[in-house]
């Protein structure tokens, strides 16, 4: 423990620090470190959000325990030159700042970087181009890839992340822009609806009449992972990094599905905790109190980090959060291999149980576009920040839209701990549609609170599908029932499937198809049960 009477560390701050970039174009940031003694090992954050995204870096912790704190704009950001393009240039940019910073008289020539979503994305960029003097990496909650998991899933567009994220990085650069002293106000202007008003302009059809988003037209003209996203994916070269790297993740983050492939991919130490990707110092997610030892602050996660950016880390391999039961606990690997994965069966009476149904017995629902089902709850990224994490699904579950499958009420507590899928045989009338599910811990009050779910979009009228619901640790405790919801929307976490088997960023309001779905025989939830 730190000594109470220890005399303030005495700090010298550079700000707005030039720092040229290979093509030219001059990036800046502040530079933090102890007044006397030195070279220093760098803890270096690059982020495009402006100066308040640097309060969750540990600036005073990691100062004290002998780092130089470097905190920079990306281009097109802050006080930083040049154009904004997202995660085009973070790789080559990290890789020129890692090397400005090993060529400083105060630095010791070894550099870190650390940083959550955006910035821990331009951490494993710079990574990917092999900087000499980069030592490690804390990673918490980012995509894998710039496709699948952050601007798609499962084939349908994260529509509700994408405008909100869109919107809020178009009007910083309209304030970049203005501050150079350009005429921004016509730009202002096109962007004002996506900015003032997310409920009305997720509406809006067809998707690419959205204005005021510089990258918009080009997110939702390449559903497909096309030449477009492998671009891009060439900044990302997991093959290529060679730095150590700790991954955090939260439960209800919408970038799970990314940091538990960063993981599987790069190894390292795994912590996840019950978190959306904004509750990560709190208490509390959606509409669940988890209690304070739920919190980051809790499990010492800022002190980890450090020790394990100085190579120091003792902790274990992997560390999470098991809901329910509402305790931390220590694994040996992800997911843990004492899982045992259990089907249970959908039958078309709403039962959901290991046992197959004895009938061939469809289940159907009928499926508008115009009226869909409405996001409550999950891993989200909303213009309603309160629309995240675990909700009560009861007025979700009244819609004739959702069918839900339940099981008995327990008798002993399930623990479910691992990657969650469901295997959907199923048929619509319409040319194509999506079919989604949700995972949901229905309590012996009726409350019924979501846990996870997920999206399969599908091109053509029959099939069978797996949607993917990422992964949970969740116990049900004995009194509650599992249950599954299966629809065909969520929106507007999800974009809508107009059903007409073109593309949906071009389909008009006119083109909406009704879908007369229906499940078949044969459609499971597999879970990952650890034996009790």
């Amino acid at each position: 423990m730190p000594k109470l009477n220890r005399p303030p560390l005495r700090v010298t701050a550079e700000y707005d620090a030039p720092m040229p970039m290979r093509d030219g174009t001059i990036l800046r940031g502040s530079v933090h470190r102890p007044a006397e003694g030195g070279p220093y090992p760098a803890l270096l954050a690059r982020s495009p959000y402006g100066e308040g995204a640097f309060r969750m870096i540990p600036v005073t912790a990691a100062l004290e325990a002998g780092f130089a704190v470097v905190l920079q704009h990306c281009r097109g950001r802050g006080n930083s030159d040049g154009e904004f393009r997202p995660w085009a240039d973070e790789g080559r940019d990290g890789h020129d700042t890692i090397a400005w910073i090993t060529s400083q008289p105060w630095s010791n020539g070894e550099v870190s970087m650390t940083g959550m979503s955006y910035l821990a994305g331009c951490a494993l960029q710079a990574a990917a181009t092999r900087p000499p003097g980069l030592k490690a990496v804390f990673a918490s909650m980012t995509p894998h890839d710039f496709h699948d998991g952050l601007k798609y899933h499962g084939g349908a567009l994260a529509l509700g992340s994408a405008l909100n994220w869109g919107a809020m990085q178009a009007a910083l650069g309209l304030m970049h822009a203005a501050e150079a002293g350009e005429d921004v106000g016509a730009a202002f202007g096109a962007l004002l609806p996506a900015m003032t008003d997310q409920a009305a302009a997720v509406r809006t059809l067809p998707l690419d009449a959205v204005a005021g988003i510089p990258w918009w037209q080009e997110w939702i003209s390449h559903p497909e992972r096309d030449a477009y996203w492998e671009e891009l994916a060439q900044t990302l070269r997991h093959d290529r990094i060679e730095a150590p790297v700790m991954h955090v993740a939260g439960w209800f983050d919408l970038f799970l599905s990314g940091t538990l492939e960063n993981h599987r991919r790069l190894g390292g130490p795994l912590i996840i905790g019950p978190w959306s990707h904004l509750t990560m110092g709190a208490s509390g997610t959606g509409r669940v109190d988890f209690g304070f030892g739920a919190s980051a602050q809790a499990i010492r996660l800022e002190q980890r980090q450090l020790a394990f950016l100085q190579g120091r880390d003792t902790g274990p391999a992997v560390k999470i959060f098991v809901m329910g039961d509402d305790v931390w606990r220590d694994e040996e690997s992800w997911p843990p291999a004492r899982a045992v994965e259990t089907r249970y069966h959908l039958h078309a009476d709403g039962l959901l149980s290991p046992e197959a149904p004895a009938t061939d017995e469809p289940a159907v629902f009928t499926f508008d576009p115009r009226d869909p089902v409405p996001t409550t709850g999950g891993p989200t990224l909303l213009a309603d920040a309160t629309n995240a994490g675990p909700q009560d699904q009861r007025d979700v579950e009244r819609r004739p839209d959702v069918l839900c499958y339940t099981t008995e009420a327990l008798g002993a507590d399930v623990e479910v701990t691992g990657p969650v899928s469901v295997t959907l045989r199923a048929e619509t009338s319409a040319a194509a549609t999506d079919w989604t599910a949700k995972l949901v811990n229905v309590h012996p009050d009726g409350r019924a609170m979501s846990v996870i779910d997920g999206i399969v979009r599908t091109s053509d009228s029959s099939g069978t599908y797996t949607i993917d619901l990422v992964a949970t640790s969740q116990v049900f405790k004995a009194g509650h029932r599992i249950r599954l919801e299966i629809s065909s929307s969520n929106f507007p976490r999800f974009d809508r499937n107009p059903g007409t088997g073109h593309p949906a960023a071009k389909a008009a309001e006119d083109d909406l198809v009704i879908a007369h779905q229906r499940v078949l025989k044969g459609s499971y939830l597999t879970l990952p049960i650890v034996p009790r």
